[in-house]
């Protein structure tokens, strides 16, 4: 028993995760959970999955944390490279391509999946879905990690083209908080990352503001509390 507990606390830390990458009428939005776990212990239930690549180009990390993280580091690097011997930003397509690469390359040790979006001059707002195996699909919206198997039919009834900024940060905060409630390897707060020719805009939704739904319960502050209060009204979307 004992060694079965310390198996579970010195696993690999993974993120059993939701990650979603969402295109609008002018840029695109990046959105995830921030539940990381170690086995069946949640390791850290604030973690960042939306890492930065450059100025214009972000990546959400799914799977293996330690693969996605070196994968992440190793891009960024020769995108960094990449710009300084052309002398202007990567495109969201080389960064894409640059995942892609060293997915497919590495396809037999890593267990990530992973979701580029960014915003250039020359296509503007792209977004980029890299499967485990390495694969490179250019889609107009993409979701990813253990919560997507819950939100396929969601997307097929909410997704729609020419999408504001608004109308998609909602469509992603909403999507995300829905695997939340649906699938135990997620949770946490919902990160979301909006790219577009004005920049990158950073946005943070802790669980208290997140939409409730169907029997979640209201947060409480202990059992007795839990015990005491009547059941929650379901919310109605």
């Amino acid at each position: 028993m004992e060694s079965h507990k310390e198996n579970e606390i010195n696993g690999p830390h993974s993120m059993g995760t939701t990650i979603i990458g969402v295109t609008y009428n002018g840029g695109v939005v990046l959105g995830a959970d921030s539940r990381t776990s170690t086995g069946v212990y949640v390791a850290n239930r604030a973690s960042d999955k939306i890492t930065q690549l450059t100025d214009n180009v972000y990546i959400c990390r799914s799977g293996s944390a330690a693969d996605s993280q070196t994968v992440s580091d190793y891009v960024r690097y020769f995108l960094h490279q990449h710009t300084i011997q052309l002398g202007q930003p990567a495109t969201v397509k080389v960064a894409a391509n640059l995942v892609r690469m060293l997915s497919y390359n590495n396809k037999n040790f890593l267990q990530t999946g992973m979701i580029v979006g960014g915003w250039d001059k020359y296509e503007g707002g792209k977004i980029y879905g890299v499967p485990l195996g390495g694969t490179l699909l250019e889609l107009p919206f993409t979701i990813g990690g253990s919560g997507s198997s819950y939100l396929y039919g969601f997307f097929d009834q909410a997704w729609k083209d020419g999408m504001t900024q608004e109308e998609a940060e909602q469509l992603v905060v909403k999507a995300v908080s829905l695997a939340i409630a649906r699938d135990g390897a997620s949770g946490g707060v919902v990160r979301t990352v909006t790219i577009n020719s004005e920049g990158v805009s950073r946005k943070y939704y802790p669980e208290d503001k997140l939409p409730r739904w169907h029997e979640e319960l209201e947060p409480q502050n202990s059992l007795l509390d839990i015990l005491s209060s009547s059941s929650p009204e379901p919310m109605v979307s």
